[in-house]
């Protein structure tokens, strides 16, 4: 699918980050898109952003869903063929994810179900409610984001980060899955697998607001003092005797800004991704850093939970830029 013009574009995720991104590129390219998110005042600002720069003709439509929850998915399946006026789509990209659940051993049951629900069923139950729009298309492409945390299950190294990388690592199965099922029983669909390395995505923002987390400025000094084993150890601060519940909060603070403005921007990553639908690519990493952990894994597998192995991941991407 070298040329977007035209086509009809599903999007989940589109209130920020990637999504958004994606948005804004394909309905830039001539595409009709329909996204959802389920914050929805970051999903007004996406739908106005894209109806300023949406070309004459082109449709751009916004709709509030869980993807964990079927029935919303139906819903938003049904206003999209409604409002579009279609009977098919022709790409679906599942986007949507949040953090959450990091230690199956700590974390709450509720909370590592929730993060597992939107990162996984999120991606099974949108392919299965518009499977049959795709196969109703003349050319239709599914493009399931996963992660480097399908390479490797632990965040940034050393970090628990269960629940992510267990939705991602089955994203990435499925994905696979799908190409000889779609070679056999729907060749005119393609299916693609991303991997993002770091990407400055409104994910730890979003994460919070979703579960029901405090932002940093409104934890009190009791839950500060309850939670600053496990933030130390997760490396989001960096605590001692003398540190302060301010010290903690602005700390706190100070990561969540600094981890949505990292890496790549989400343009670049988006960039990166429909290159590589063009292409007809069944695999995107994206960045350097999933570059470089993807060959280390594959390199050594067995080495791939030892504390030193991110360093020696990037000391080699260092070295081979």
């Amino acid at each position: 699918m070298q040329d977007f013009s035209g086509k009809i574009a599903v999007i989940t995720g589109g209130g920020t980050g990637m999504g958004r991104a994606l948005a804004r590129q394909l309905i830039a390219q001539g595409c009709h898109v329909a996204t959802c998110d389920i914050i929805e005042e970051n999903l007004a600002q996406t739908l106005q952003i894209c109806s300023s720069e949406a070309p004459q003709g082109i449709r751009i439509s916004t709709h509030v869903c869980d993807v964990a929850d079927e029935d919303q998915i139906n819903g938003f399946r049904e206003a999209l063929q409604s409002e579009h006026g279609c009977d098919h789509i022709n790409l679906l990209f599942n986007n949507a994810g949040i953090g959450g659940g990091g230690s199956f051993v700590n974390s709450s049951r509720e909370e590592w179900e929730r993060t597992f629900n939107i990162c996984w069923n999120g991606v099974y139950l949108m392919t299965r409610a518009f499977l049959p729009l795709l196969l109703n298309s003349e050319q239709g492409h599914v493009v399931n984001t996963s992660s480097v945390n399908g390479f490797r299950a632990s965040l940034g190294g050393n970090v628990p980060h269960t629940a992510y990388s267990a939705a991602k690592f089955a994203v990435k199965g499925f994905t696979e899955a799908l190409i000889n099922d779609f070679r056999f029983n729907a060749p005119h669909l393609k299916a693609s697998v991303v991997m993002p390395g770091y990407v400055g995505t409104q994910i730890a923002k979003n994460t919070g607001r979703i579960l029901g987390q405090k932002p940093p400025q409104d934890l009190t000094d009791e839950e500060i003092e309850t939670s600053r084993g496990v933030w130390s150890k997760g490396g989001w601060v960096e605590i001692d005797e003398r540190a302060s519940s301010d010290d903690i909060r602005q700390q706190l603070q100070a990561r969540f800004d600094e981890y949505d403005k990292g890496g790549l921007t989400p343009d670049e990553a988006a960039t990166v991704i429909l290159d590589g639908v063009k292409a007809d690519e069944w695999r995107v990493l994206v960045g350097p850093d999933a570059v470089a952990l993807d060959r280390a894994v594959r390199e050594s597998p067995v080495d791939a939970y030892d504390l030193d192995f991110s360093d020696k991941v990037w000391a080699s991407m260092i070295e081979r830029t």
